[in-house]
């Protein structure tokens, strides 16, 4: 909720220059972050709310965030600063990074309690 936002303005601020030389895809690949990273913040809101559904739609916007940074890690749409060979990485860390949250999510007894989704 605060840092996907963050990191989507910057990387976005950072890559409206080379958006000319990626046309087409370099827009659709930043129109993509953006909507998720909306529906990132959608779950989040939903969760602290304590919404029903907030669970579920949480781990379906882990699962198309986590699909979506592959998306930009994998394939050569959206600009990038990364030296070669850090892209496995990028990759590794970040669906470690999804895994432990869909994880928590799945196995929190905290989570249940507080949101009673199952």
């Amino acid at each position: 909720m605060v840092w996907q936002p963050i990191n989507v303005g910057l990387t976005a601020s950072g890559s409206l220059d080379s958006i000319s030389l990626g046309g087409l895809p370099a827009i659709l690949g930043l129109v993509l972050r953006l909507l998720v990273t909306a529906c990132g913040v959608a779950a989040g809101l939903a969760l602290l709310n304590r919404r029903p559904g907030a669970v579920t739609l949480a781990r379906i916007v882990l699962v198309v965030s986590a699909a979506t940074d592959l998306f930009v890690y994998l394939t050569p749409y959206f600009p990038h600063n990364r030296a070669p060979g850090e892209t496995p990485i990028y990759v590794a860390v970040s669906l470690v990074y999804y895994t432990a949250w869909l994880a928590y999510l799945a196995r929190s007894h905290r989570v249940r309690a507080t949101c009673g989704d199952s």
